[in-house]
């Protein structure tokens, strides 16, 4: 950074703080040469995330559509909007793996993973919307899967309950 007074290349920032929800960060910043005091404004560049459609066509980001689309999902459920914005908000975090672009079917696919780990009957709404299901076949076939899973889900929880129970009955203290 020059200074504005002397054009010196060399400064130094004495005062550092965050604007605008952190944003936009004002430095107080002095001259190395003339030690005049002077305040620059530094904003990060951000790059819209493009969406690719199914169809190749882009589109930004809209974190909006997201949200609209997990509440209708969720609609007279037993789900918090707490619950609602966070997994929004985790679902973009994890996007900012992808520097410019990110297919759509990758947003759809991790909705539907934080849907499940939700609520079954949101992930069946969700699912019916994404994976556009032709007739009631494709909807059964969904809802079968889910059940398998769950199915899986319960009797893995089953089996860990029961090595917990051995292995505490194993290692109780026996009288010496």
């Amino acid at each position: 950074m020059r200074c504005p007074y002397c054009r010196h290349p060399e400064d130094r920032v004495i005062d550092s703080r965050p604007l605008e929800s952190a944003t936009l960060i004002r430095r107080r910043r002095v001259c190395g040469h003339c030690g005049k005091r002077f305040t620059t404004y530094e904003r990060v560049e951000s790059t819209p995330l493009m969406v690719i459609k199914n169809d190749n066509r882009r589109e930004p980001f809209n974190r909006a559509k997201l949200r609209n689309g997990i509440l209708h999902a969720c609609e007279k459920r037993p789900i918090s909007s707490d619950a609602i914005e966070k997994m929004v908000a985790e679902i973009e975090y994890e996007l900012q793996d992808f520097v410019l672009e990110v297919p759509s079917r990758e947003i759809g696919e991790r909705t539907l993973k934080k849907l499940h780990e939700l609520d079954p009957v949101a992930y069946v709404r969700f699912a019916s919307v994404y994976k556009k299901f032709a007739d009631l076949e494709a909807f059964l076939g969904e809802l079968r899967k889910l059940k398998r899973r769950h199915q899986r889900e319960h009797m893995k929880t089953k089996q860990n309950a029961l090595e917990k129970e051995k292995w505490k009955l194993s290692h109780v203290d026996s009288p010496r």
